[in-house]
């Protein structure tokens, strides 16, 4: 299977899905490299980025559940390896 390696942009805007997502990075923790999560208060959101290395299905599989979460917006921008 083809490994990608990219970058994941999470935006939430509602907080009270915290946990969740962070459940579902857990469930995911063997194919994210690095991970930084930033509170930007003044707009009541909060932003993390992810470095992601992974087949297209695992990628695909963490994301969509993340997508799936209501006020949380995913983005990635991925390559071949």
């Amino acid at each position: 299977m083809e490994q990608r390696i990219g970058v994941i942009g999470i935006v939430v805007e509602d907080r009270d899905n915290a946990r969740r997502i962070n459940s579902i990075l857990g469930e995911h923790n063997e194919i994210i490299i690095g991970r930084m999560g930033v509170p930007y208060r003044e707009r009541g959101l909060s932003l993390i980025s992810l470095i992601v290395d992974g087949s297209t299905d695992e990628i695909g599989a963490m994301t969509g559940k993340l997508g799936n979460l209501q006020g949380v917006k995913v983005r990635s921008a991925l390559v071949t390896k």
